[in-house]
């Protein structure tokens, strides 16, 4: 079974059910919280840090989970990565068609927030998005060359937490601005359990669900096996480029139902007839009708879980601001 780990102003603390007790640990970051188990026996077998498992098998009453207030488990600075694309059913939405070419990018840490804290609009976005994804928290340096099996996937990956890669798709599309348009202040909301995995949790990696609603409407909600690119394959193709150390996130994607959608087909077409400045002003007179971008006041809810609840990475609840 999984362990979730909890992270407040005051420490660490592990999740159990409805209380959580205190990690004796001195570790700052979620790197020196992973590291607490040797390297080596992390590398070879996966698995939780020593102090994490103590905790959990204390007989310690606790704190009540509620009156805990949580901070997203990964620490920053960090390298937060995420990939495009990459379940079936968001694909379709998008209007891509035959095979879609792994494709990843970055976004700054400095997005990264707790799983209460509000999602702050800047100013100049108009079309604010959701995107829950799954993040795989890295326990293992990832050197590049790296071939991830499925068999060692444990010696690399420690953990899982529930992300939302809040988008703003003006700045996006406008610009074709991964990095920018992703990466403001509360951009990527994170928590509120880093679920630290034993190697046979990662046998039901396919059943989690992933499960977001705005003001109680129901968004998005697909299961794993509707990725394209799997946990493993990601961090092979990945590691062609790309280091990773412990407590990197890679965001894994996210499925349907997000606000944006492709136009349809014969709009399309029209479309890439016009001068890019009208082709724009087009796009974004009919994004202004879709009611399923979020604005001031929304409460966007999050979960992934399986149906057993042997992995429950917690709800997330975040609700939408406009900048002051």
């Amino acid at each position: 079974m999984s362990t979730n780990v909890l992270r407040t102003a005051e420490g660490w603390w592990v999740a159990r059910d409805a209380r959580a007790v205190r990690i004796d640990t001195k570790a700052m970051t979620t790197a020196e919280l992973l590291a607490d188990l040797p390297h080596a026996r992390l590398r070879s077998r996966g698995g939780t840090p020593t102090a994490v498992r103590e905790a959990a098998a204390s007989d310690d009453p606790g704190t009540p989970v509620a009156d805990l207030v949580a901070l997203s488990p990964v620490t920053t600075p960090c390298r937060v990565v995420a990939q495009m694309v990459n379940y079936r059913s968001h694909a379709r939405d998008s209007g891509f068609t035959g095979e879609i070419p792994p494709t990843f990018f970055r976004k700054a840490s400095g997005s990264v927030s707790g799983p209460a804290e509000a999602v702050v609009r800047p100013p100049h976005v108009k079309f604010l998005d959701y995107e829950i994804e799954l993040g795989l928290v890295m326990g293992a340096p990832l050197p590049v060359g790296t071939v991830v099996t499925e068999q060692d996937l444990p010696s690399y990956v420690a953990g899982l937490v529930l992300t939302n890669d809040v988008s703003a798709r003006d700045v996006q599309l406008t610009k074709g601005q991964f990095y920018e348009s992703k990466s403001y202040p509360t951009f990527t909301p994170t928590g509120p359990y880093l679920a630290l995995l034993e190697p046979e949790d990662f046998v039901h990696l396919l059943d989690l669900r992933l499960k977001l609603s705005v003001n109680g409407e129901l968004r998005q909600d697909r299961t794993l096996a509707d990725m394209i690119v799997r946990p493993a394959q990601a961090l092979t193709l990945l590691a062609r480029f790309q280091t990773l150390d412990p407590g990197d996130l890679l965001l894994t994607g996210t499925p349907g139902g997000t606000a944006l959608k492709a136009p349809p087909k014969p709009v399309e077409k029209i479309g890439a007839l016009l001068p890019p400045e009208l082709k724009w002003k087009a796009f974004f007179r009919s994004q202004a009708r879709n009611p399923h971008y979020l604005h001031a006041g929304d409460l966007i809810t999050a979960t992934i879980a399986t149906p057993d609840g042997r992995i429950d990475l917690g709800e997330q609840r975040t609700p939408v601001a406009d900048a002051k």
